[in-house]
């Protein structure tokens, strides 16, 4: 699977963990990120990560574009509800073609665990039924 990572400033740190204590499961997997979160990401865990510029200079588009076309399967995007972002319209916009495109997508630990735990048993293979010409 094509699995997407993005985390704002607040949950970098959460992502570095996260990505750390589910290495195992995520290392059988084609992992991209927005340029700061990946290379945090790749830093600490060691994972292969293709890297998009960061979040503020258009990283979030890039991968918007990869779910356009069919090219994400997962979406981890920890979030930071608190504070307000200056592009927070591309933020829903990523989620609303998550949406439109049935990807998958966490926005907090809790249901990235839920995922991350479902890959791993393989429940998240119900996009072949879905969409088999993808792949």
């Amino acid at each position: 699977m094509n699995i997407a990572l993005i985390a704002h400033d607040a949950k970098k740190e959460l992502m570095v963990q996260f990505c750390i204590a589910y290495s195992g499961v995520l290392s059988k997997h084609n992992i991209c990120a927005t340029g700061t979160t990946g290379k945090q990401v790749s830093e600490a865990s060691g994972l292969k990560i293709r890297r998009y510029m960061s979040g503020s200079q258009g990283g979030g588009q890039q991968i918007s574009a990869r779910i356009s076309c069919n090219e994400i399967d997962l979406l981890l995007f920890f979030r930071d509800p608190i504070s307000a972002k200056p592009h927070e319209p591309n933020d829903a916009d990523l989620l609303r073609l998550c949406d439109v495109h049935n990807i998958p997508v966490a926005t907090n630990i809790a249901t990235a665990e839920a995922l991350i735990h479902a890959l791993e048993r393989g429940d998240l293979d119900w996009r072949d039924i879905v969409n088999p010409t993808k792949y």
